[in-house]
């Protein structure tokens, strides 16, 4: 089998070299026409390619061509799914007028490329007149990243040959890097980039610099979906996501498919998601718990391989095609799974209430071959990119590669005896393109693989049928005009104690939404916080230390947007700011996180677009035992009943609050009737009772920054009325939150907190006491001086009189650096970190306790072998993981009780700045630079 010369045989040295160890390697090549890999595990017929298919076979096939990666350079030989700037110099867009390798080869991308370019992520139009793709083009040698060219989005017209370059302006283009576009149905593209173009308005109007916030994995820009209109005009971000969203697709019924690097907190995979294209309705798709699902590693154990969800594409069955593989090992090959994503969310579970009991497989192995998803010889080779022919035959374009090892510098095919030998060593990559179809399990060659390149991105051009157009919302006619003066959404949750359609309400949501139950006053959801990414810049926007964070980097800095009360029977409905990565906590009374399935963090961030209702059923079970996927639509049937009866209010509540229609939950109720659809946030924690048939005089809840009115609306009876927070931060204590954010609540308030400016002070302050009814303060009675409780004073390692002292509860909280890291109080540290436990020696002074010593007997030296430790009071899991300091500042625990030692209120400020992971600080820009 002869290859067929290249247009590009000319390239520079610096592209040459990327395949000349290959090349070195391949002493000889093995033909491929006729055969299949041996006996290596594949029933799958490699046909000649000679007999063209006259009717189905004749459209155009476009396709990359790239050198194989050299095995010296890492980063492209061992890439990581989650890595999208690299650039593999070589590359270019080639056209075949068939799908036959007869048909002659043509260079689309040369002039602009001269071998010296990047080309990825192919796409075809749906009559098959445009092909889009990102280019990157030229790369300049000796040149920083940051000075290399940027990804951009180029498209070709077949008719005229015309290739041209979508967004013309240089300035727009480039603002960012800009991969994986596709055409909507309306003829414009979805595509994701680094430009974060609303992200980076939001950072302007919060006088933050723009910038590119970085992936959770602080490697590179995150990657997110935009819109942008057929001429590369009218760019707008529609994802939110804090780590990528890939590959977009556009769905039969027009909502767009897409790979989510989920990786909030513990998160770290890649699922399947949807969306409309205007960003609205976002919901998870498919694959949340469903990774598990690989070869078994090693081959035959029962443990399978975690793999990952890629390059969805719909076929003509209903079902969706994905590229299985880990995010790295393979040579960015893998498998071929069809998912039946209408009717499962998971590989086992059922993605609506209807079909409960469905169990599956969701998955099914697209092709026979034993193609495998672990690192290391694949028998049946592997497969690079796949894309349906949607000609009603299943068959798909595949890039796919042969199963090859290397022996004594040779390369030879795999064969089950080959395979035997554990020391094989696969051989690089042989990647050609063929059509493979599935009525025979034949692949038929379009483009014969060559040593030393990678053919990929295989898309036909023939006509396809244009799915539905969803259009864009508009306000005043989809949503009211006031929620986009606003720049609002509504997150509407139709009970928090609703689990994966289980009532785990006390006594059921029946019994806690009736003030005649004793359940009512002790229900445990209160309020809800409303959280917002923080975003983090690269170093050369902002380089601070990683001491700006806590125990736990992961948690990530985070700001509160807001609180919203829970109505008794667990629902919320609550405008937040649209546009903005959010994520939601369950809080009990006291404004501490719930523990259980109810208080769990929740580890999915959400977002809303202007006007959009995000409406959530319930929550989900947070056990990582037993995961079950949420965040689609109908998988389980509400278990709030709602209101009973219309025209009338809930049982034993108060009659103003009357219900519209039956099923209406409490807080659609009250935002009704008291908000006129769509209540507001609040950033105090307070709380008065209006469901209760007779309004209570005082709150129920109140622990705010400061005294005085509040934005919290109270009574059904007077809907302008507004109460009077009692409660307040002591005098010396610094506000997180802009004042004017307390009666004029928009999208731009924030509660940041940061532990030097926020909570270190608090330690410092004086609590005098007067309890006595004489003005001033308390005396005590030995001393004759004034009571004071300052923390300070006793956590100290040294006493009124200037004397040594072991602190006491063995926590100094006094001022200075940290011995353990100088960048951060020793406050901190001891609160968060542990620390041991110290006594007053012989001499007076402060040493570690030892508990256990040991002589040598040789030298006769005696060293300490077991210190007392003490355990960190506080833990950046939350507030209800801090129970060794709440219990005693509530007078609960220990031989003296601190109780009224510090107020709601800066017990309220300790709760949420623990929940919100116990950050150093919680904006970048307030951190220190290196």
């Amino acid at each position: 089998m002869s290859h067929q010369a290249q247009p590009d045989a000319s390239n520079p040295a610096a592209v040459r070299k990327k395949g000349a160890a290959v090349l070195l390697m391949s002493a000889i090549a093995f033909l491929l026409g006729g055969c299949d890999s041996g006996s290596g595990g594949t029933d799958v017929t490699i046909g000649s390619g000679q007999n063209q298919d006259p009717v189905t076979l004749d459209f155009p096939v476009f396709y990359v061509k790239r050198p194989v990666p050299d095995p010296e350079d890492d980063e492209l030989a061992n890439a990581d799914a989650r890595e999208l700037l690299r650039f593999e110099i070589g590359a270019d867009l080639f056209m075949r007028d068939r799908a036959s390798t007869s048909a002659p080869e043509v260079n689309l991308t040369s002039a602009q490329t001269a071998g010296l370019g990047d080309i990825r992520d192919v796409a075809v139009n749906y009559d098959g007149s445009k092909v889009i793709f990102s280019m990157r083009a030229r790369f300049i040698e000796d040149a920083d990243e940051e000075d290399q060219p940027t990804w951009n989005i180029w498209e070709y017209e077949v008719a005229n040959r015309r290739l041209h370059r979508v967004i013309s302006s240089d300035i727009v283009e480039e603002t960012g890097h800009d991969i994986m576009p596709h055409y909507l149905p309306d003829g414009r593209i979805v595509f994701s980039s680094t430009r974060q173009q609303t992200s980076r308005a939001i950072l302007l109007d919060e006088n933050k610099p723009q910038f590119a916030a970085q992936d959770e994995n602080d490697n590179e820009p995150a990657f997110v979906l935009h819109v942008m209109d057929a001429d590369g005009t009218n760019i707008h971000q529609i994802s939110f996501n804090q780590s990528h969203d890939l590959d977009p697709e556009v769905l039969p019924n027009g909502r767009v498919v897409f790979t989510r690097w989920e990786h909030h907190i513990d998160d770290n995979q890649f699922d399947l998601y949807s969306v409309n294209p205007d960003g609205s309705d976002l919901q998870l798709l498919y694959g949340a718990n469903s990774h598990q699902t690989g070869t078994a590693n090693p081959p035959p154990a029962t443990t399978l391989s975690t793999i990952q969800f890629l390059n969805a594409k719909p076929m003509q069955d209903g079902r969706t095609l994905s590229l299985v593989r880990p995010f790295q090992g393979t040579g960015e090959g893998g498998d071929l799974l069809l998912i039946d994503t209408d009717t499962y969310v998971d590989n086992t579970r059922a993605a609506s209430a209807s079909n409960t009991g469905m169990t599956g497989p969701a998955q099914t192995r697209a092709l026979p071959t034993d193609v495998r998803t672990i690192p290391g010889p694949s028998p049946g080779g592997r497969y690079r990119t796949a894309q349906p022919l949607y000609d009603g035959t299943g068959r798909l374009l595949v890039s796919w590669s042969q199963c090859r090892l290397v022996e004594n510098t040779r390369i030879v095919p795999c064969t089950s005896e080959r395979l035997q030998n554990p020391n094989a060593v696969e051989a690089p990559p042989l990647y050609g393109i063929y059509t493979y179809d599935v009525r025979d399990n034949t692949q038929r060659p379009i483009v014969v693989p060559q040593e030393g390149f990678i053919y990929t991105e295989v898309v036909s051009g023939s006509q396809r049928a244009l799915p539905t157009v969803i259009p864009d919302r508009i306000a005043g006619i989809d949503y009211p005009q006031q929620l986009q003066n606003e720049g609002v959404g509504v997150l509407n949750i139709r009970s928090v104690y609703d689990i994966d359609g289980v009532d785990t309400a006390p006594g059921g949501i029946a019994t806690v939404r009736n003030p005649a139950n004793a359940g009512y006053a002790t229900r445990p959801a209160r309020f809800l916080r409303i959280e917002k990414a923080v975003s983090i810049p690269d170093n050369d926007t902002r380089n601070f230390s990683n001491t700006a964070f806590g125990p736990n980097r992961a948690l990530g800095m985070r700001e509160i947007l807001g609180y919203a009360p829970i109505e008794p029977d667990g629902s919320v409905k609550v405008k937040v700011p649209a546009n903005v990565a959010i994520s939601i906590s369950v809080l009990d009374a006291n404004g501490r996180r719930l523990g259980g399935a109810i208080g769990g963090r929740h580890t999915n961030w959400l977002q809303v677009q202007t006007g959009e209702q995000l409406q959530c059923t319930g929550c989900h079970n947070g056990n990582p035992t037993t995961p079950m996927a949420h965040g689609r639509q109908g998988m389980t049937n509400s278990v709030n009943p709602g209101a009973p009866s219309a025209g009338v209010a809930f049982p034993g509540t108060n009659a103003a609050l009357f219900a519209n229609i039956v099923g209406e939950t409490m807080a659609e109720t009250r935002n009704r009737v008291m908000c006129a659809g769509a209540c507001a946030m609040s950033v105090d924690l307070a709380f008065k009772d209006y469901w209760l048939p007779a309004a209570p005089a005082t709150n129920q809840v109140d622990a705010c920054y400061a005294a005085g009115i509040n934005n919290v609306l109270t009574n059904a009876a007077d809907t302008t009325a507004r109460f009077a927070c009692t409660n307040s931060l002591p005098v010396g204590a610094v506000l997180p939150v802009q004042p004017s954010c307390r009666s004029n609540l928009t999208t731009l308030c924030r509660i940041t907190i940061h532990y030097e400016r926020h909570i270190h002070p608090l330690w410092g302050l004086d609590r005098f006491v007067d309890v006595d009814g004489v003005p001033g303060p308390d005396l005590d009675p030995a001393t004759m001086q004034p009571i004071n409780h300052k923390c300070s004073s006793c956590h100290s390692p040294v006493s009124a009189a200037n004397a040594a002292q072991a602190p006491a509860g063995d926590l100094d909280l006094t001022d200075g650096p940290s011995e353990e890291q100088a960048l951060q109080f020793k406050s901190y540290r001891e609160l968060l970190f542990g620390d041991r436990g110290q006594i007053l020696n012989a001499m007076g002074q402060l040493e570690d306790e030892c508990l256990e010593f040991q002589t040598d007997p040789v030298t006769n030296v005696t060293t300490c072998v077991a210190f007392r430790n003490v355990p960190a009071p506080m833990s950046a899991n939350g507030a209800a993981a801090s129970a060794r300091f709440f219990t005693k500042m509530e007078g609960t625990g220990g031989t003296v009780p601190h109780r009224d030692f510090m107020s709601p209120s800066e017990l309220r400020l300790l709760s949420e700045w623990l929940d919100i992971g116990a950050q150093y600080f919680n904006d970048p820009f307030t951190a220190p630079e290196n």
